[in-house]
């Protein structure tokens, strides 16, 4: 596959939010630049970006791998993200230019594209991109790069929840596609509380589903945040 720096960079991020790559799984250096038709300065320039945005890590003689998620960044993932969420949200409607909100229409009618059809891989990368989009609104340097090393993490350990077995599963993915319109109406509507409590509903929606990914055998979220 001959590509650009662009190619890789896109690419390695769809594969890593899809779990196309698996966390921890070395990224052949070698490979990658005869796939892409790319020298070696410009994929470890790529790796070094993807690195500064928590998508990889890069270490010193062993090169580079898909970030990992093990019991320690599980439990500050539970811990914070409806805390930097709820924050995102407030101030995105503060700060949000119209564009923005035309561009978070434009993602909402993909992704709800997406869930009529059952494209999974695409659910993934449009919500992760809605989501995104939330925070551009925000306008803080300081949460903004917060927000995308959770929706990393959110998108890799929520994949289940678009792939649904059942009835209940597939009820709960239309009531994430109406939350994403409600907060739509409510951002454009400047209304910071009703966001806010969006938040922690759309939060609650997914958390079981996460929960089954993470604790196959039984163990709850709460242990993973409250456990010594």
């Amino acid at each position: 596959m001959k590509g650009s720096k662009g190619s890789l960079y896109d690419d390695l991020k769809r594969r890593i939010l899809t779990m196309e790559l698996d966390p921890d799984e070395d990224l052949d250096e070698v490979a990658l630049s005869e796939r892409y038709g790319l020298s070696r300065t410009p994929v470890r320039e790529t790796f070094r970006r993807l690195e500064g945005e928590g998508y990889i890590e890069i270490r010193a003689n062993r090169g580079a791998r898909v970030v990992p998620m093990n019991h320690s960044t599980l439990r500050h993932f539970f811990l914070v993200a409806p805390m930097i969420y709820a924050a995102i949200g407030r101030l995105a409607v503060q700060n949000y230019k119209p564009s923005q909100l035309s561009d978070l229409k434009d993602t909402q009618e993909r992704f709800r594209k997406a869930s009529t059809s059952s494209d999974a891989l695409s659910m993934v990368l449009e919500n992760n991109r809605f989501h995104e989009i939330i925070g551009e609104m925000s306008g803080n340097a300081y949460l903004q790069p917060s927000l995308g090393r959770l929706l990393i993490d959110h998108a890799r350990i929520g994949h289940t929840f678009f792939r649904p077995r059942n009835a209940d599963m597939r009820k709960r993915l239309q009531i994430a596609v109406e939350h994403h319109d409600g907060f739509i109406t409510a951002i454009d509507a400047h209304q910071e509380d009703a966001v806010v409590d969006l938040v922690f509903e759309h939060w609650e929606l997914s958390r079981e589903n996460m929960e089954m990914f993470i604790a196959p055998q039984g163990l709850k979220a709460d242990a993973l945040v409250g456990g010594s």
